[in-house]
């Protein structure tokens, strides 16, 4: 139970706010007020006066005091831009509100100068009806049948009795009106209040081009939306200028169910209406994989299934498989007007490829037993499902696709001309390499087209030791084939530094350690001593079959690369191999 002060506890606070401004309990005051209520925070205060702070504290018995005493402007604005009443509203304090109502000189419709919001505004996206009703003027809630009539009789009535009117529809800064910020948060008590006044509109714009449905659709306030869609005047499928998108279409992509069922049952709401960027409501649905949307969606007779976006052209069921939704991929497969193998306009993908890429093995299963799903359909530029799933290292669906009819293992992309293998073997996937070799029709020493580079240099360069193994152990590999760049294996296991990997290829008989490449003429020596590769410099030099002197097309020796890279260490190990080699050739004379 709330207690009154008393007349001594009155005066002792009126004796201390009368000083207010001066004392350090308001800058501390107005310090903890800026920073909680994200009011714009600043250190000064001078401006939040006693009945600021009576106002916000809610202290109706002292701020009745303040008022009487004249000092303080009753519309006068802090620090922070807002007004005793609008403090009063926004932190729900109604006796403060009805004694600031009562002056003559309020301004009821203030707006805060922060976020440009009125003390109803505040008052209705809090929730707080006893407020609402106090600032209306009513305490009736049936005033529909009134309708517009009834709004310009309150706005009579007030003129009359020497009141300014209230605005139930002033929009914020931002353009929200009240009842923008009560279905926003959910205030269904609030938003019945609103909806029953003649002047307020329901499909008001604000600037991030939503409409209050559309709030309360986002936010999934189901009780609000059902009100809104009480208004005749409502239009349900207005869509926002910036993105097009309607309230069906936000309901859709953040999995409001109930919205959704509430917004098909309107013969005005259109389910096939495309944002800007072509997405319908099912689009959206099916990528975000809300099965139960998708479902109320394919039940209405009217929904086309297979419509593709304009920006990549890709269909419901095509995103469902990007992003692994398996319980939307089967609601799809079982439509008879949708095309299971489709491919997009901007990379010419199909959904089991982008499945296949993505690693989802549950929709690839499903779309593998849907007739008139191709396998081995290849995208725009000529990768395969398999090859995707090579490439991404997808060990499970590799196996999957080898095990279908009629899917080459061994087809080169139309880009760059490389195999599954070439991809899997380049991107370190060992699991997928082993699958790979032990098939007889997949060439382990197939060239790419753009680049010359064989599986096993490709591997060698990226550092995949126990790919270069398998590779290793597969008969007829050429371990010394050069890319168009005439790089062997070796000399780019070399240039990377990947010791290992040179250690393993120095063993093979057919592998010339001392082959310089096609451009620039330099050894491998050469190119380990240029990136400062000491321990392949090291196990280099230790070679009777490699020249640590060798000079490349333009004359510059390994110790000239590492001098001129400022590798220090790797000129030392050359200057003492070459003063090896001075020894060796010219002995001390035995005296």
């Amino acid at each position: 139970m709330k207690m009154g002060l008393s007349d001594h506890a009155k005066t002792l606070a009126l004796d201390l706010l009368d000083h207010f401004g001066s004392h350090i309990s308001a800058k501390r005051l107005w310090n903890s007020i800026s920073w909680g209520l994200t009011v714009g925070y600043t250190s000064d205060c001078t401006a939040f006066s006693a009945l600021h702070c009576v106002s916000y504290f809610g202290i109706a018995e002292v701020a009745d005091s303040l008022i009487r005493k004249n000092r303080w402007d009753v519309n006068g604005t802090d620090d922070a831009g807002m007004t005793p009443l609008i403090w009063a509203a926004r932190c729900g304090h109604e006796g403060v509100v009805r004694l600031l109502l009562r002056e003559k000189r309020i301004q009821p419709d203030q707006h805060d100068t922060g976020s440009g919001r009125t003390a109803l505004s505040w008052a209705a996206g809090n929730g707080d009806e006893g407020l609402v009703r106090l600032f209306l003027g009513s305490q009736s809630v049936n005033l529909g049948s009134l309708g517009r009539r009834w709004g310009k009789a309150r706005r009579a009535a007030g003129q009359l009795f020497g009141r300014r009117y209230i605005s139930p529809d002033s929009p914020s800064s931002s353009g929200r009106t009240p009842l923008s910020w009560a279905a926003g948060n959910g205030c269904e008590g609030v938003v019945k209040l609103l909806l029953g006044l003649g002047d307020v509109n329901p499909n008001s714009l604000d600037r991030y081009n939503r409409t209050p449905l559309l709030w309360a659709v986002r936010n999934g306030h189901q009780g609000v939306v059902v009100l809104l869609l009480g208004r005749k005047d409502l239009n349900p499928d207005l869509p926002d200028p910036e993105y097009r998108q309607t309230p069906l279409s936000w309901a859709a992509g953040y999995g409001r169910e109930g919205v959704v069922k509430l917004l098909l049952e309107r013969n005005d709401v259109k389910p096939n209406s495309s944002s800007r960027s072509g997405r319908t409501p099912l689009l959206w649905a099916a990528e975000n994989g809300h099965e139960g949307i998708v479902e109320l969606l394919l039940a209405r007779g009217d929904t086309n299934p297979d419509i593709p976006e304009t920006g990549y052209g890709q269909t419901p069921l095509s995103r469902a498989a990007q992003s692994g939704r398996e319980g939307v991929v089967r609601l799809l497969l079982d439509r008879s007007d949708v095309d299971p193998d489709a491919r997009d306009t901007k990379f010419g993908r199909t959904p089991l490829s982008w499945a296949a890429g993505n690693g989802h093995m549950g929709a690839a299963k499903l779309l593998l037993c849907r007739e008139g799903v191709n396998p081995d359909n290849s995208s725009e530029s000529g990768r395969t499902p398999l090859s995707w799933a090579a490439g991404n290292g997808h060990e499970g669906i590799v196996k999957l696709l080898l095990c279908q009819g009629g899917v080459s293992p061994d087809t080169r992309d139309t880009k760059s001309g490389r195999t599954p293998l070439s991809r899997a073997a380049g991107s370190g996937h060992v699991g997928v390499v082993k699958l790979l070799l032990c098939r007889d029709d997949v060439g382990p020493d197939t060239r790419d087209t753009k680049f010359g580079r064989t599986p096993l240099s490709w591997a060698s360069g990226n550092g995949h030791e126990g790919v270069v193994e398998l590779i290793l152990g597969r008969c007829s590999v050429n371990t010394h084939s050069s890319s168009k760049s005439g790089r062997t294996p070796f000399l780019w296991a070399a240039a990377n530094g990947h010791e290992g990997i040179v250690r393993l290829l120095l063993e093979q008989i057919h592998v010339k350690p001392d082959t310089p490449d096609a451009v620039f003429g330099q050894t491998p020596l050469s190119w380990a001593a240029r990136n400062g590769h000491e321990g392949v410099v090291k196990l280099l030099l230790e070679r009777n079959d490699v020249s640590p002197n060798s000079s490349s097309k333009s004359g510059r020796t390994p110790f000239t690369l590492a001098a001129e890279h400022g590798h220090g260490k790797v000129m030392e190990l050359l200057q003492a191999k070459r003063v090896q080699q001075i020894d060796q050739l010219c002995p001390p004379s035995i005296p």
